[in-house]
């Protein structure tokens, strides 16, 4: 990098400071600072959270898994077919009944349905689980951008927790979604520079580059990954990734505690389906770069000898600081690391809202009665969980990398048995809370078994093997033992549907159908363009 993009990278992350700085002159509560005040638009929202999802680590990955990794190739297209039926899920099974809670965590809704234990269950569970995996995501967003950029990775990690912990610290919800935004326009127009200059490197070479056929199809339809060891084919990523989209937008505080920023249900709906409509048309252009880039290092062998030996990963990183032009440079490398730091950001205002929310606010109700004090509070617990974060990335960086793996195996373990409970509570109204607290312990134990002893299952299954057998044992359980209060009852669905009359059905609901139709779109288009791609080479 040069003088002119340290200075481009410096006055970003300054500005990302000051941007923290100046939206916290609204803040007079705890609302104000974990939900914005209740007043974000949908727009503002769905950006934030397609942020989340398409930022550093899809810019980074998607296009290496295509160009490079084993087994690789555009079939990563196939994570974005369950999007739009997932935000149908979330939007019309979730979002009501989140919308009749009070509070900052959607944990809230555990106790009111469940009881209290099942509400410390599940927010322990979210607690040990991110803040773990911000660990990894600092750690590993560290390696790449200190590899790339000649820093040492401690100076990276340090530098990157330093001004996420400002700004989300100050500024809170806010200024993570604020920042979410920026670093999505810069990352995106980076990536359409940097698609230009390669193929405007690779002229007319590019027809005559011979590429792998079987990194150009889209739909994987031979194989399950039920036991064949593959993970990325049709049924594991359209079944699996339902389970994972509605686990994540619509069960882990990270994500849906913007959710609760907007104003209203319709709003939050609306906010969940510009989400679904937003996120393919940026993967595909990452997948189109991973292509040509693909084909951009059988063209220049000083290129390929850069990337030769090291991790896959560093394949768009490196190319960008050699070929792209100064400044750009200092602001898609800015860009990273805003990228970077947004789903860490989300990560440590989060744990700062359950933390107050379903901890502090139990065994110290009293603080509810004064807002700035409350309100300084809430900061210095985001400043906690922003160090402890920290201090768990420099661990990671100094053990060995099945520390990542164990951390992934947790996420995915949790994932199936979090939305069970959930939909347990919204759909079923038999179900108690001692029967989903030992239903989520079958959930994850199985989950944890089937990684140990049975790797072929692609982990893609857990999420849909966790929700089933946590649903089943807490069913069964529930047969056995008390039924359910009449409380508990008016937070099912049908419950909150009937002190709620004038909610719409969702089957009369056009924008069901627009996103359905959008699925099949998303499908035909990635066929398309694995057919026009097989026709290019040679």
């Amino acid at each position: 990098m040069t003088n002119i993009d340290w200075v481009v990278l410096t006055t970003y992350l300054i500005g990302i400071i000051g941007l923290g700085v100046w939206l916290a002159r609204r803040q007079q509560s705890t609302d104000d600072y974990f939900l914005g005040g209740r007043k974000m638009g949908p727009t503002v929202i769905a950006i934030s959270l397609a942020a989340n999802q398409v930022s550093a680590i899809s810019l980074v990955s998607a296009p290496a898994f295509v160009a490079l990794k084993t087994g690789g190739g555009i079939k990563w297209l196939q994570f974005e077919f369950a999007v739009p039926v997932s935000m149908i899920a979330i939007m019309f099974l979730l979002v009501p009944v989140f919308r009749q809670l009070s509070g900052s965590s959607v944990y809230e809704y555990a106790e009111r349905r469940f009881g209290k234990r099942t509400r410390f269950t599940l927010s322990a569970l979210f607690m040990f689980s991110r803040g773990l995996s911000t660990s990894v995501i600092l750690y590993t967003s560290a390696l790449v951008l200190s590899v790339i950029m000649d820093l040492p990775i401690v100076t990276t990690m340090i530098i990157m927790a330093i001004v996420s912990i400002a700004y989300t610290t100050i500024g809170g919800i806010m200024a993570d979604v604020y920042s979410d935004i920026l670093q999505l326009i810069i990352l995106y127009g980076g990536v359409l520079v940097a698609l230009i200059v390669s193929i405007s490197i690779l002229g007319k070479d590019f027809s005559s580059i011979s590429i792998d056929p079987a990194r150009l199809n889209s739909i994987d339809f031979s194989h399950h990954g039920f036991g064949d060891g593959q993970t990325f084919a049709f049924w594991p990523m359209i079944i699996g990734c339902i389970f994972l989209y509605v686990g994540y937008y619509g069960c882990d505080q990270s994500q849906a505690q913007r959710l609760l920023a907007t104003p209203d249900v319709r709003q939050a709906q609306n906010a969940l389906m510009i989400n679904g409509l937003i996120r393919f048309p940026i993967v595909l252009t990452y997948i189109i770069f991973g292509v040509v880039l693909a084909a951009f290092i059988q063209s220049q062998p000083d290129f390929a000898t850069k990337i030769q030996d090291k991790n896959p990963d560093y394949l768009v990183p490196t190319f960008m600081i050699n070929y792209l032009p100064v400044g750009v440079v200092g602001l898609v490398m800015a860009g990273l690391f805003a990228a970077s730091m947004s789903s860490i950001d989300s990560a440590f205002n989060s744990l700062s809202a359950v933390t107050v929310s379903d901890f502090v606010l139990k065994f110290r109700p009293d603080i509810a009665q004064k807002p700035l004090k409350m309100l300084r509070l809430s900061k210095l617990i985001t400043l906690f969980w922003g160090i402890l974060c920290a201090g768990g990335a420099y661990f990671v960086a100094r053990s060995s990398s099945t520390v990542i793996e164990i951390v992934n195996m947790i996420g995915s373990a949790f994932s199936g048995p979090i939305l069970a409970t959930f939909l347990a509570g919204i759909l079923f109204r038999s179900i108690t809370g001692s029967a989903i607290i030992t239903g989520i312990i079958a959930g994850t134990t199985l989950n944890f078994l089937l990684g140990q002893y049975v790797p072929s299952i692609s982990w893609l299954w857990w999420g849909p093997i966790g929700f089933c057998t946590t649903l089943c044992i807490s069913l069964i359980y529930s047969k056995i033992s008390t039924t359910a209060s009449p409380v508990s009852v008016d937070w099912t669905l049908k419950g909150i549907l009937k002190k709620h009359p004038e909610k719409k059905s969702w089957l009369r609901d056009k924008r069901v159908y627009a996103l359905l139709v959008y699925t099949f779109v998303i499908i035909i288009i990635s066929i398309i363009v694995s057919r026009v791609l097989h026709l290019i080479p040679g």
